[in-house]
């Protein structure tokens, strides 16, 4: 089983790799067919990444979403999963120019992590795993995706001018659009996430919030989409700002990811 997963997961991350690489001669050489054989191999890429998690899943008894290696790599499944959606959805090749260095990057970064499959500890012996964490990686997908819209709204104006790249990026008002619905589909995710935690702590540790740092981290990267959406509907608030918002929100879902569990040990750590 170990080794059927690292086959399909080594696939995964060329296939992510070749995906990244395609994108980047579809922008550069303006080359249409190589968005669309990067969208295919990506699609393939997501294939076996999810047979790698099923093969992990079957070898631990246990969903795979309880360690530093086992989140990483779903984290870069969702955000996979969801810009793949996002660019079929709206027809938006180019979004793939920046989020598949992203999931390939966050993969990298799985990779370096510990693979050793070990007993869940008494605290993660919950039904309550499934939900909290399954929510948790979604919200993560959904933020990254909303980072790179932001990321490609403010670089937008930099971009040389021409037929092809009026063509494959959408007009600000849109990107702008665009950005609003993946950071709402992100926050509801992550309220979920936050809900279904609070209920769990309960059952666990006897209290609904601990102001463990996972926890406090948790609710301020909540406060920062929370106030994105506040400002865009009650104070009209979109553009530069909002895309500046959905940057700066995403960097604090990393750090409240890979910065807690390394600078900031708690009740959280062992995830």
């Amino acid at each position: 089983m170990e080794q059927a997963e690292n086959i399909l997961f080594t696939i995964a991350m060329v296939g992510y790799f070749l995906a990244m690489l395609l994108y980047f001669v579809f922008a550069g050489l303006k080359r249409n067919a190589a968005a669309k054989a990067a969208a295919v191999i990506q699609m393939g890429g997501l294939a076996a990444h999810t047979a790698a998690l099923i093969v992990r899943g079957i070898a631990a008894g246990r969903v795979p979403m309880t360690n530093q290696y086992e989140f990483a790599t779903c984290f870069a499944w969702a955000l996979c999963l969801v810009s793949l959606i996002f660019i079929a959805k709206y027809r938006f090749s180019f979004l793939g120019v920046f989020a598949a260095p992203v999931v390939f990057l966050i993969m990298g970064y799985a990779a370096m992590q510990s693979r050793e499959i070990h007993a869940l500890m008494p605290a993660l012996q919950s039904n309550w795993l499934v939900f909290h964490v399954s929510t948790a990686i979604m919200s993560y997908g959904a933020f990254g995706v909303s980072f790179v819209l932001g990321f490609i709204f403010l670089v937008r104006e930099k971009i040389r001018k021409d037929g092809f790249m009026d063509q494959h990026i959408p007009e600000r008002d849109k990107l702008d659009v665009i950005e609003y619905r993946s950071v709402c589909l992100g926050l509801l995710f992550l309220t979920i996430t936050i809900i279904t935690g609070a209920f769990w702590a309960k059952k666990c540790w006897g209290s609904y919030w601990n102001w463990d740092p996972k926890e406090t981290w948790s609710l301020v990267t909540w406060i920062i989409y929370a106030v994105y959406l506040h400002l865009r509907i009650m104070r009209g608030w979109k553009g530069k700002a909002a895309a500046v918002f959905a940057v700066v929100g995403f960097i604090c879902v990393i750090f409240t990811y890979i910065g807690v569990n390394t600078f900031l040990p708690g009740l959280h750590s062992y995830a």
